[in-house]
C-alpha cells in the first residue's frame, strides 16, 4: 500500500525559531549602565562633600583664635548683662538666681579660686625691693633643675678621695653610732672651707649660668621699654594721641609703603 501524500507546503507559514540572544545582553548593558549611573551619582556626591569639608576647614583654620575668644566673652558678657537686667526689672535677686546653678562644693571651689587670683594679683604688684628680690628668687628655683645624679657621683668621688689621703675620721656618737667626718670640708663645706675653690663646673652648668643671666636681662631690658616706652625707634609723634594712631596706621599699612620708605631713606626714590 503507498504511503499517503504529503501536504503541500504553505509560503505564507511560518517556522517556530528560538529567541536570539540580544535581549540579555541588552538588559545586561541596560544594568551595567544602571550601575556606571549609580557610582557617578556616589562620586558627585562624595566629591561635592569633600569640597564643603574642605572649605569648612580652611575658614576654621583662617579663623583667628583670638577673635573667636574675644567674641565668646563679649557675648559672655552680654548674656549676663541681659539676664541681670531681666532679673532685676522683675523685682528678684540676681546673686540668689544664679547661685540656683551652683552647688556648695562649686561654689566653694569658685572662692578659694577668687582669693588666689587676688592673692596672685597683690603679689605681682611692686611692694618693696626685698619682696621683689623674693619673687625672682621663687620663680628661678621653679625653674632649676637639679642634676642629682651627677651630684651623687660627685659626692661619691669626694669621700673616696678623702678617704684615700686620711681626710676623714671615724667619730663615734652619744648613741653608739659610727660616723665619717670631713676634716678639711673637701665636700661637706664649712666656713672654713675653701675646697670649693677647685670646684670646675661642666660645659652644660654653664650653659645654663650663661642661658639665665640673658634671660634675666632681657626681661629687664623690656621693663625699662615698657616703663619708659620705645627709645629705639623713630619719634614721629607729638603727643600720645598722635602715637596710639601712627602705631595703627603702621599696623595696617607698613606692610605696603615699607618699600617706598625704605627709597626715602636711601635717597634712591624719585
Amino acid at each position: 500500500m503507498p504511503p499517503p501524500p504529503r501536504p503541500p507546503k504553505n509560503s505564507n507559514s511560518s517556522e517556530t525559531k528560538p529567541e536570539p540572544p540580544q535581549n540579555d545582553a541588552m538588559a545586561k548593558a541596560k544594568e551595567r549602565q544602571a550601575r556606571f549611573k549609580a557610582l557617578q551619582a556616589r562620586a558627585k556626591s562624595g566629591n561635592e562633600r569633600n569640597l564643603k569639608e574642605t572649605a569648612a576647614e580652611t575658614q576654621r583654620l583662617s579663623t583667628d583664635p583670638n577673635l573667636a575668644n574675644s567674641l565668646a566673652r563679649k557675648h559672655a558678657f552680654a548674656s549676663h548683662n541681659l539676664l541681670k537686667a531681666d532679673t532685676e526689672a522683675a523685682g528678684e535677686d540676681f546673686e540668689r538666681k544664679r547661685a540656683w546653678d551652683w552647688t556648695i562644693d562649686e561654689s566653694e571651689k569658685w572662692d578659694r579660686r577668687m582669693e588666689k587670683k587676688q592673692r596672685h594679683r597683690d603679689d605681682v604688684a611692686f611692694q618693696d625691693y626685698t619682696q621683689d628680690a623674693r619673687k625672682v628668687y621663687t620663680r628661678q628655683m621653679r625653674e632649676l633643675q637639679p642634676n642629682l645624679e651627677a651630684y651623687e657621683r660627685d659626692k661619691m668621688a669626694a669621700i673616696e678621695k678623702a678617704a684615700a689621703n686620711g681626710d676623714l675620721e671615724i667619730v663615734e656618737t652619744a648613741d653608739g653610732e659610727m660616723i665619717a667626718v670631713d676634716k678639711n670640708g673637701s665636700f661637706y663645706s664649712t666656713a672654713d672651707s675653701i675646697g670649693f675653690t677647685d670646684n670646675k663646673p661642666d660645659r652644660a652648668a654653664v650653659d645654663r649660668l650663661v642661658g639665665d643671666l640673658k634671660k634675666a636681662e632681657e626681661v629687664r631690658l623690656k621693663k625699662r621699654k615698657e616703663r619708659r616706652g620705645d627709645e629705639e625707634s623713630d619719634v614721629t609723634y607729638i603727643n600720645d594721641k598722635n602715637k596710639q594712631f601712627n602705631q595703627k596706621l603702621a599696623r595696617f599699612y607698613n606692610k605696603y609703603t615699607t618699600e617706598i620708605r625704605d627709597s626715602f631713606e636711601r635717597g634712591t626714590m624719585i
